[in-house]
């Protein structure tokens, strides 16, 4: 099995969770917080520019001392802020009725920060420079909406590829070969997704909670609906998952692997790989709802 390469924000942004997310996580990483200075410029034709850090719902993160920079539209700056990911059918929706550019203008932020600050506290200053220079105006909604629980297939037993993180390497630690066709990522708490030469679909991560695998699936499996964690499984987990990608043409949830069988459905992997299934069902969904937003100011 070949490396897994980051399959960056393309699919971290656009694809996936809107589930039921919390704010205890703002008041655990302090509150309202803001930059000591921030830059913000039209992209235009410029060659885009990489993260300081992975603007992602997850906790990969390097300790940038204080600095941020990024080049993305304001929906990735909104999803980074409030640590929701969209479903692809949410993103629509929540986009809908605003101004083109909001999804298609990047927006080159750089800006600084005293201390050494956390990824949650870098989002709640991302909040503050929304609202001050994008005038962002934003609340929440929970709806009772059509999802996708998952579940064990067997109650208390998990599948081969999907371990307690506590069993798998330490993240300070090499990974080591292939065990049993378990070869997972080669850093934590990131998610990886990569296109193998065999045609087949890698999926993986470490050290991550089922919140967050489940918040990930909606997008790689084209599902059409919200994902939520219902295994009653704690703690953190490491997972490696191979299916067949489904075409762009499919129906939500219908594999590649039904018109062209190089291997699993993404649905059979989970089920004989990680011992999970989707239960489709209905439950409440919080989602974000953009009121008012504005080309930025002048710095």
């Amino acid at each position: 099995m070949s490396r897994f390469a980051p399959y960056l924000l393309v699919w971290i942004a656009a694809n996936c969770f809107g589930q039921i997310q919390t704010d205890d996580w703002q008041a655990r990483a302090g509150g309202k917080l803001a930059f000591e200075v921030a830059s913000i410029k039209p992209s235009l034709d410029q060659p885009f520019r990489p993260p300081s850090f992975p603007l992602s719902n997850d906790e990969s993160f390097s300790n940038t001392g204080g600095h941020f920079v990024a080049d993305f539209p304001i929906t990735v700056y909104i999803q980074f802020a409030y640590k929701i990911r969209p479903t692809t059918e949410q993103s629509q929706a929540m986009t809908a009725v605003l101004p083109k550019w909001v999804t298609t203008d990047r927006f080159t932020i750089e800006a600084t920060a005293a201390g050494k600050p956390t990824k949650d506290q870098f989002r709640l200053m991302m909040q503050t420079l929304l609202a001050e220079r994008f005038g962002l105006r934003v609340h929440f909604e929970t709806r009772r909406e059509k999802i996708f629980a998952l579940t064990l297939v067997k109650p208390g037993k998990t599948g081969l590829k999907l371990i307690p993180h506590e069993l798998g390497p330490p993240c300070d630690a090499p990974v080591p070969g292939s065990k049993e066709g378990l070869q997972l990522p080669d850093r934590c708490d990131v998610q990886f997704l990569t296109m193998g030469r065999d045609g087949l679909a890698r999926m993986g991560s470490r050290n991550t909670t089922m919140d967050v695998l489940a918040a990930s699936l909606s997008g790689p499996g084209n599902l059409g609906r919200p994902v939520v964690d219902q295994t009653g499984l704690e703690g953190h987990f490491d997972f490696i998952v191979e299916f067949a990608m489904e075409r762009p043409n499919g129906r939500p949830g219908e594999a590649a692997a039904q018109q062209d069988p190089a291997g699993p459905s993404f649905v059979t992997a989970l089920r004989e790989q990680l011992g999970v299934r989707l239960e489709p069902t209905e439950g409440p969904v919080r989602e974000i709802v953009i009121d008012h937003v504005e080309r930025p100011s002048e710095n």
